[in-house]
């Protein structure tokens, strides 16, 4: 069954000047609890892709549909909730902010649900803890180490439990131990049922996942 169905997707940036074509014709599926990486090279679209599955971005034309769902008909407002409910996110750069602590920064996607403090506050320490770094939750992103960060953001990607997460280039940074340490995580993640969708340009870690689609010059290829 597909949790995550892309349709016909094209993507163009368009300047005063310059008319980009960044995705061309992207039918893409992916099945509940797969966890599947996407490669190619740099510019070919990876991470376009993995933006507009995440409906972070929006088609220039095609439908992405999640759960059934088609989020295309969706205005702003459905879908940053849709997204907050259902949707992970990891990024190679972590996008922690330097100026809260850890447990702050995995609290954040609870504050746009309502949820209590307390509330916040215990779903934060539990995720942490699956992360390995309750014992760092007053510290802040410049105390840590590149591994350390990528598991608060980790952190922060499961305190919503979202049924997709999506990584761009998760290990992208960091050295292959902490490398190895964070593909663990998310292997462990998804044998719990999760559905992972990962960029990444390392094939050795590509392999290791139940399947890969590759990308060049914005089309996808086999």
């Amino acid at each position: 069954m597909a949790i995550i169905s892309m349709q016909g997707i094209n993507k163009v940036y368009r300047t005063q000047e310059v008319e980009t074509l960044a995705l061309e014709n992207v039918n893409m599926e992916v099945e509940k609890g797969e966890f599947l990486s996407v490669m190619g090279p740099s510019g070919c679209g990876k991470s376009t892709m993995l933006n507009i599955m995440g409906l972070l971005d929006n088609p220039t034309n095609g439908s992405v549909f999640v759960n059934d769902i088609n989020t295309t008909q969706m205005n702003d407002s459905q879908l940053s909730e849709f997204r907050n409910h259902t949707l992970g996110f990891i990024f190679q750069s972590f996008h922690l902010i330097n100026s809260l602590s850890v447990i702050d920064n995995v609290e954040l996607p609870l504050l746009y649900r309502k949820a209590s403090a307390n509330e916040r506050t215990n779903r934060a320490k539990e995720v942490l803890e699956r992360v390995g770094l309750s014992h760092r939750m007053k510290h802040f992103p410049s105390q840590l180490s590149g591994g350390q960060c990528q598991r608060v953001a980790i952190a922060r990607a499961l305190v919503g439990n979202p049924q997709i997460i999506l990584a761009d280039e998760p290990t992208g940074n960091l050295d292959s131990r902490m490398g190895n340490e964070i593909m663990d995580l998310l292997f462990k993640l998804n044998e719990e049922g999760t559905t992972i969708v990962m960029v990444t340009h390392d094939e050795h870690i590509a392999k290791t996942t139940k399947r890969i689609v590759r990308f060049f010059d914005g089309r996808r290829v086999e």
